[in-house]
């Protein structure tokens, strides 16, 4: 059976168990639990059809493999795993849509979409496993730029990580925390560091099957191309969130890039007096 057909199968399972979960539960972060895992297995699939011995398939596989390891421990280590460790967007979303509204939400783009994009994100594996080349000098540097862009979010999670015990810690004190929200290290260049380099590794991942090809012109960019339309998307929702908890997030949104991190910009008061 072709590999891609067996991961339209995994898909089709997914969707299905991700929905029947969401229903019994009235939980509705079964997707954002399975989001690490798998890809995995998609890019897996297609390295064992190819018999484990194309070495950018298992390459592909090996550094999908870090990726998905070092998002779970993440998303663990937060709670996502564990019973009532549902996103708080799609709680603030429920509380927006009611009814039959929020059941074809929920079917639709949380189950569906979204369980499709992780397909669609993996499918340059199944390019690679059509142009089984040799592994070049650019694999070796899509290697590299991978790896730094995995170490980028790793950063990013860890700066993210400290930043909210230090802030649950001040309230456990009494005292009111300041500043209320990140605004340090990778986030001082970037509002969302690790947004960046999440979609970052999935442009990489694109470009090890245009490699495979020989070409840039592959259809299966649509994964890398969606993956970053659904970051905008929640990038713009999650920081009107902020906002409303935060006013003094509006002017962090002055000076700091949205995601792509890059030097921060003056305040329109400080600039007037220089």
């Amino acid at each position: 059976m072709s590999p891609v057909i067996v991961c339209l199968w995994i898909l089709a399972a997914i969707c299905v168990a991700t929905w029947v979960l969401s229903l019994i539960t009235k939980e509705y972060s079964w997707v954002d639990r399975i989001w690490s895992l798998v890809p995995v297995a998609y890019v897996w699939v297609y390295a064992v059809a190819a018999g484990m011995t194309d070495v950018r398939l298992d390459v592909m596989a090996a550094l999908v493999t870090l990726w998905g390891a070092r998002l779970t421990f993440n998303f663990a280590r937060k709670g996502g795993y564990a019973p009532g460790g549902e996103d708080y967007r799609w709680a603030f979303l429920r509380s927006r849509i009611a009814g039959w509204k929020w059941f074809l939400f929920n079917l639709f783009f949380i189950v569906i979409y979204q369980n499709v994009l992780l397909f669609l994100i993996t499918l340059p594996a199944w390019t690679a496993y059509q142009h089984r080349t040799p592994f070049t000098v650019l694999d070796v540097v899509a290697v590299v730029v991978f790896l730094a862009f995995l170490v980028g979010e790793t950063v990013a999670d860890q700066q993210q990580w400290d930043f909210h015990h230090w802030k649950a810690s001040e309230v456990v004190a009494g005292r009111e925390p300041s500043p209320r929200f990140l605004q340090s290290g990778l986030f001082r260049f970037s509002r969302h560091p690790n947004f960046f380099f999440e979609q970052a590794q999935w442009w990489v991942v694109f470009f090890f099957g245009a490699i495979a090809a020989g070409s840039v012109l592959q259809w299966t960019v649509l994964g890398a191309v969606l993956l970053t339309a659904l970051f905008i998307g929640s990038t713009v929702f999650t920081e009107s969130i902020s906002r409303r908890r935060y006013p003094e997030y509006a002017d962090y949104q002055a000076t700091t890039s949205p995601i792509v991190p890059w030097p921060p910009r003056r305040r329109a008061a400080e600039a007037a007096t220089r």
